[in-house]
């Protein structure tokens, strides 16, 4: 879990996920040799802060965003949500503006539900704050903020382990309306002919979904899939016996949303371990849903 506490630590707010694309550059340098397959990186102005890796001859694209939500400073001590955080007073954040580091507590109006900061001085306005990290690891569980989608993007970078064909996709803005997939799907199906996905992203525990119980086959959230597409993941998953719930939501979205409004014929599914405190510094799940969403992954990546 080393690679997955580092993965939270880094701040990367949707629009400023330069920080963690660095990152991630550097480990896939520093591991590609460690690999099974090597692959081509894709990145660079053309990608903005996004990162494709193409493996072999891909049948299949993984797509994981690496942006997180948090909170832009406006005026004065007026803080605008990025994307949709949970929003408690108390919660710490943090952050760096030119004059220096920061870290402050967030406020919440009682009476017009108005967000702010108390930190001691101004903060240069458009300065991002995101939830302090306070990583813990038990035998059973793992729990941070971010783990929304850092458990997403860790989970595609173990994939690459082992990958011998397929292409992984580091996407950004996912938390605050998209905008990158778009064209990162464009491109991909224009020189690869690839067009069914798979979205490596964290989804919710519900009534119908239980930690534990292994990773999660999404039937729809606000968009539908295709069902033959569905079905032909459905039957992998259970003649490899692993464990996996189906979840069905009528809200809700991910990188998928981009692949079905776009011009091209993609399938997508999305499949995530569940997570409890969504949103929060909070955010908790279970290491058996994580080690069958990377076995599912695995299997897929191979079989479809």
């Amino acid at each position: 879990m080393q690679l997955l506490q580092t993965l939270c630590q880094i701040a990367a707010p949707s629009g400023n996920e330069a920080l963690l694309a660095n990152f991630l550059l550097n480990y896939i340098h520093q591991q590609k040799s460690n690999w099974n397959a090597s692959p081509t990186v894709l990145s660079g102005e053309e990608f903005q802060d996004c990162i494709i890796l193409v493996f072999g001859k891909p049948r299949t694209a993984v797509f994981a965003h690496i942006d997180s939500i948090g909170f832009t400073v406006r005026y004065g001590r007026q803080l605008v949500r990025i994307g949709g955080p949970d929003v408690e007073a108390g919660y710490r954040l943090v952050g760096q503006d030119r004059v220096g580091a920061i870290d402050c507590r967030l406020v919440v109006d009682e009476s017009t539900g108005a967000l702010s900061h108390d930190f001691h001085r101004e903060i240069e306005r458009g300065t991002e704050l995101t939830f302090y990290c306070d990583f813990r690891e038990t035998e059973s569980t793992v729990q941070s903020c971010y783990l929304d989608n850092r458990l997403g993007v860790w989970n595609a970078l173990r994939l690459c382990e082992t990958l011998q064909d397929g292409i992984i996709v580091f996407s950004c803005w996912e938390e605050h309306g998209g905008g990158s997939v778009a064209y990162l799907a464009k491109y991909i199906y224009e020189k690869y002919g690839v067009r069914q996905a798979l979205i490596s992203d964290i989804t919710w525990v519900t009534e119908g979904v239980h930690p534990g119980k292994g990773v999660v086959i999404s039937l729809r959230d606000s968009l539908i899939p295709r069902r033959s597409y569905i079905e032909r993941i459905r039957r992998i998953a259970e003649d490899a016996g692993i464990p996996h719930q189906l979840e069905v939501e009528g809200s809700g979205g991910s990188d998928a949303k981009e692949l079905q409004h776009g011009a091209q014929p993609w399938d997508w599914c999305f499949i995530g371990a569940p997570e409890d405190n969504v949103h929060t510094p909070n955010e908790i799940v279970d290491k058996r849903d994580v080690n069958s969403m990377l076995g599912l992954y695995q299997v897929l990546m191979r079989e479809l």
